[in-house]
C-alpha cells in the first residue's frame, strides 16, 4: 500500500507540474525566466523557487543523516550552509550595484576568458552533482519502498522531469517550483506535526542530542560550513541566476525570506534524523529503511513524497541553469530553444550515468564542489568588497589551490593523498584542507592586489 500511495501522489505532483508549466516557450522565458507577457517573477514566486531548489532531496537527507550521527550539532552544521542566502544576497547586490549582470560578467571584466573559464568549470561540476545526487535519492527511495527497481525509477523520474523542463526552461522551473514548494510544505508539515505530537518526542532531548557518533565532528563540520559559506552561493548557478531576473528590491527581499524559510525546513527535517538516533534505531539505507520501521505508514509516505518533490524541483532548476550556462555564457550552442533543450538532455544523461558510479555518500558532492568554490572567497572579498584590482596570477593560484583541495578531499582514500592529509575523521581532514585553501588563496590575492 505504501508503494501504491507514493506512486499515486508522485504522479499527481508530476501532473500538477505539467499543468502549470507554460504552454508556449520564448527565448526570454526559457533562459531569463520571463512570463509570456515579458514580466519578471514576483517576490513570492522568487522566494518559493529559491527555497524549493535549495532544500533539495540531497540536502534534506544530509541534514537528517548528520542529525542521526552528530545530533543537533550535525543538523546545525548543515543548516549553516543556508546562510548562503544572506551572503549570496550580499554578493548579488554588490554585483548589480557595479552594473554586472552575472558573476561571469564581473569576472570577465577583471580576468577575461581565463576568469570565466575557471568559474564555469566549477559551476558545471556543481550542476552535474545536483542532477546526480537528486537522482540518487530517487533510487534510494525506490530501493527502500519498492524493494528494487532503483535504476528504472531513476530513468522514469529523469524523463518526466526533463519533459516539462525542456519545454519551458527557466520560466517552467519558476512556475512549477511554486506548486512543488506548496505541496512539499503540506506533505512535510503534516509529517513534522505528527512527529512532534507523538508520545515519544522530547524537544529538550532533541536540542541537546549528541547523536549516535558524538557531537564533535558535527561541530567540526560547522566550522567547515563557516569557511565555505561566503563562496558557496557564488558557485551555485541556480541561486545566482535568480539574483538577476527581478528588480533589486524584490531580489533583496527574496533572499532574506528564502533564508529563514529554507533554514526552518532543513532544521525540521534534521529532527527526523535526530529522533531516529534518540530512539536507538539502526542506521539503514540512508535512514529511509530506518524511518519505515519508526513511523506510521502515512507519515513515512509523506516523508518520501517530500523527498521526491524536492528532488524534482531541483532537477528542473539545475537543467535550466545548465542550459543558460552552456548557451549564454559558454556560447557552445546557438541561443535557441532547441540548443537549450539539447544541453538539458546531455546534463540529465550525464547525471543519471553518475548514479551508476557507486558512490552513495551524499555529502561528498557538497564537500567537493564547496571546496572547489573557495577560490571565490578571497577574489570576491578583495576584488568586489574592497574594490582592489587583482593580478591574473593571483586569481590562478587561488583557483589552483581550491581545485587541488577539492581533489584531495575526493581522493582522501588514495595512498599518495592520504600521506599528505593529517590522520583523523574525514571532516577534520576537510577542515584542514579548507584552512589551507583559504590561506593560500588570500595570500596570493593580497600579494597580487593593488588599489583600483
Amino acid at each position: 500500500m505504501q508503494a501504491i500511495a507514493l506512486i499515486v501522489i508522485f504522479l499527481f505532483v508530476i501532473a500538477a507540474s505539467m499543468v502549470v508549466a507554460p504552454r508556449r516557450a520564448s527565448l526570454d522565458g526559457f533562459f531569463g525566466g520571463r512570463s509570456a507577457l515579458g514580466q519578471a517573477p514576483s517576490l513570492w514566486v522568487l522566494v518559493l523557487s529559491q527555497v524549493t531548489t535549495w532544500i533539495f532531496a540531497r540536502s534534506l537527507m544530509n541534514s537528517a543523516i548528520l542529525g542521526y550521527y552528530y545530533g543537533i550539532a550535525g543538523t546545525l552544521a548543515y543548516a549553516a550552509y543556508y546562510l548562503s542566502f544572506l551572503t549570496g544576497g550580499f554578493i548579488v547586490e554588490r554585483l548589480r550595484e557595479g552594473g554586472a549582470r552575472s558573476v561571469q560578467d564581473w569576472l570577465y571584466a577583471r580576468f577575461g576568458a581565463v576568469g570565466t573559464t575557471c568559474y564555469n568549470a566549477v559551476i558545471a561540476l556543481r550542476l552535474l552533482s545536483e542532477v546526480f545526487a537528486n537522482l540518487l535519492v530517487v533510487g534510494l527511495i525506490a530501493a527502500a519502498v519498492l524493494g528494487g527497481g532503483a535504476t528504472v525509477s531513476i530513468v522514469i523520474v529523469a524523463i518526466l522531469g526533463l519533459a516539462y523542463s525542456a519545454w519551458g526552461g527557466l520560466s517552467a522551473a519558476l512556475r512549477t517550483d511554486v506548486v512543488q514548494m506548496l505541496l512539499f510544505l503540506c506533505a512535510f508539515g503534516a509529517a513534522f506535526a505528527s512527529l512532534i505530537l507523538s508520545p515519544g518526542f522530547d524537544a529538550l532531548a532533541v536540542v541537546t542530542a549528541q547523536g549516535t557518533a558524538g557531537a564533535y565532528n558535527g561541530w567540526v563540520l560547522l566550522a567547515v560550513a563557516a569557511l565555505q559559506v561566503f563562496s558557496y552561493p557564488a558557485h551555485d548557478p541556480v541561486m545566482m541566476d535568480r539574483g538577476f531576473i527581478a528588480d533589486r528590491d524584490t531580489t533583496r527581499r527574496s533572499f532574506l525570506h528564502a533564508f529563514w524559510l529554507s533554514t526552518l525546513c532543513i532544521v525540521a527535517f534534521g529532527v527526523f534524523g535526530i529522533q531516529a538516533g534518540l530512539q536507538g534505531a539502526a542506521y539503514e539505507g540512508e535512514l529511509i529503511d530506518t524511518w519505515a520501521g519508526m513511523f506510521p505508514p502515512w507519515v513515512f509516505v509523506l516523508l518520501m513524497v517530500s523527498l521526491l518533490v524536492s528532488a524534482l524541483s531541483t532537477l528542473d532548476s539545475a537543467l535550466a541553469s545548465a542550459a543558460r550556462l552552456v548557451v549564454e555564457e559558454l556560447k557552445l550552442v546557438p541561443r535557441s530553444l532547441s540548443g537549450g533543450r539539447v544541453v538539458m538532455v546531455v546534463f540529465m544523461g550525464l547525471g543519471g550515468a553518475l548514479t551508476l558510479w557507486g558512490n552513495k555518500t551524499l555529502f561528498d558532492a557538497v564537500a567537493v564542489s564547496g571546496t572547489a568554490s573557495m577560490f571565490l572567497t578571497p577574489v570576491l572579498i578583495v576584488g568586489l568588497v574592497m574594490g582592489r584590482k587583482i593580478a591574473m596570477w593571483s586569481y590562478c593560484v587561488a583557483f589552483g589551490a581550491a581545485i587541488l583541495g577539492a581533489l584531495a578531499y575526493f581522493g582522501r582514500g588514495w595512498a599518495t593523498v592520504a600521506q599528505l592529509l593529517p590522520e583523523g575523521h574525514k571532516y577534520e581532514q576537510l577542515l584542514v584542507i579548507c584552512v589551507v585553501v583559504l590561506g593560500i588563496g588570500f595570500g596570493a590575492v593580497l600579494a597580487g592586489s593593488r588599489k583600483g
